[in-house]
């Protein structure tokens, strides 16, 4: 992993020369590709460079993805607490007094096949000594990034506050030299307030007199650097996509630009979500040092019921749902208030295929916690049934994450 990036963000890897013979060569090759399937087959990543997205449980001996939660009543004490002064005030369901927001702990995630093992902080520190990791997305990637911050936080107490490449929040672990950052962006791509010029043009032509400017092609400068800097990135967007409220489709719609021009036909969002992910693919590939990981989240999903949040919405439950109903909130046929949630993951899958992305899957996981969510303890006017509690699930997504990033740095 790159050494001193607290010091030198455009720092590079020294390379080392080496020579092997041909048979030497060809058995390396050979030892690295079996490596990769058996990584693959054990983990809940999915390498989009073949035809299939995602690995199926029938053919592979496990996928972490396919499981069940369980209750664990014998949980005495959450990974950290309500203490920890990185999680944002709504999220802080203990602090704010939620009913049930010691119960969201004792759920546990148990893949069919497999143990997924709990995040251990001190040996995540020791691995990734001189590393630095690259949170890039709207705020569920803060949420996943506070809670990786409070489990480090908890064994490693010598923290220094930066702000690396940009980045929105930051802080490197001093004595593994561990950097972990959040580069805050709702689109990926570059974004703002369109207005008609006085004289005319091809978008006022058509009728257009308000909206908001999406250069396709130019990344948001809020993580512009984060590739050339960190060692990993982990990646996400679809939230603001689908967000009416913001992006109003007749009074302040999205307007897309290639090359510093407008795309025309105009196209609609979901068609500007799939020009958006290829360029900003494209552009993380040729901007990450050969070697470096970069990784895709899937669509974290909302649990609105009885209406979308401005709508009178709610999650009121203290248990995760049955598969019946996920099923009935999420089921793209139904057409319901949660819908995003694999449409963004459609559009994400067709789009990665190919790439040299792996995906985190923690949608279906996520699925069941409709518990999970601060709800009215969250301090807004509205439910909050889109964030979710820390501590919570998202220390199980970093249970993942973890098991991922061990493996490759175990067989690298």
């Amino acid at each position: 992993m790159a050494q001193n990036h607290h010091y030198n963000p455009t720092s590079k890897k020294p390379s080392t020369p080496f020579s092997l013979t041909l048979t030497s060569f060809l058995f390396l090759s050979l030892l690295c590709f079996a490596s990769l399937l058996l990584a693959f087959s054990l983990f809940p990543f999915s390498s989009l460079s073949s035809q299939t997205p995602q690995f199926h449980p029938s053919s592979e001996p496990c996928d972490f993805t396919d499981g069940n939660w369980a209750y664990d009543p014998t949980v005495r004490s959450v990974r950290y607490d309500h203490t920890c002064k990185e999680i944002f005030k709504g999220w802080n369901c203990i602090l704010n007094n939620k009913s049930n927001a010691f119960e969201i702990s004792k759920w546990r995630w148990k893949p069919r096949n497999c143990h997924l093992p709990p995040f251990d902080a001190r040996r995540f520190l020791e691995l990734f000594r001189d590393t630095s990791i690259g949170f890039i997305g709207d705020s569920l990637n803060r949420n996943m990034f506070v809670s990786l911050f409070c489990m480090l936080r908890q064994v490693s107490s010598d923290v220094k506050k930066w702000h690396p490449a940009k980045a929105d929040r930051g802080f490197t672990f001093l004595q593994y030299n561990l950097t972990i950052a959040y580069h805050r962006t709702y689109l990926l791509a570059r974004y703002g307030r369109w207005s008609p010029n006085t004289k005319g043009g091809a978008l006022e032509s058509l009728g257009y007199n308000d909206g908001y400017r999406v250069d396709i092609d130019v990344p948001d400068s809020k993580w512009a650097e984060a590739p050339s800097f960190h060692d990993v990135v982990i990646i996400n967007t679809g939230h603001w996509w689908w967000a009416p409220s913001k992006f109003d489709p007749v009074k302040s719609p999205m307007l897309f630009f290639e090359k510093g021009m407008p795309i025309l036909p105009p196209v609609s969002p979901d068609v500007g979500l799939d020009m958006v992910l290829k360029q900003m693919i494209s552009y993380v590939e040729s901007k990450m040092r050969p070697g470096a990981i970069r990784i895709f989240r899937t669509q974290s999903p909302r649990h609105f019921e009885g209406g979308d949040w401005d709508h009178g919405g709610s999650c009121p439950r203290s248990k995760p749902l049955l598969s019946q109903e996920v099923e009935e909130l999420f089921n793209v046929e139904n057409n319901g208030t949660n819908v995003e949630t694999r449409l963004v993951n459609h559009h994400l899958y067709k789009t990665l295929k190919g790439s040299s992305f792996f995906v985190l899957n923690i949608t279906h996981m996520s699925e069941y916690r409709a518990d999970a969510h601060p709800s009215k303890a969250g301090g807004k006017r509205h439910d909050d049934c889109m964030h979710w509690c820390l501590p919570g699930l998202t220390d199980t997504w970093n249970d993942l994450f973890a098991a991922y990033l061990n493996f490759v740095k175990d067989h690298s």
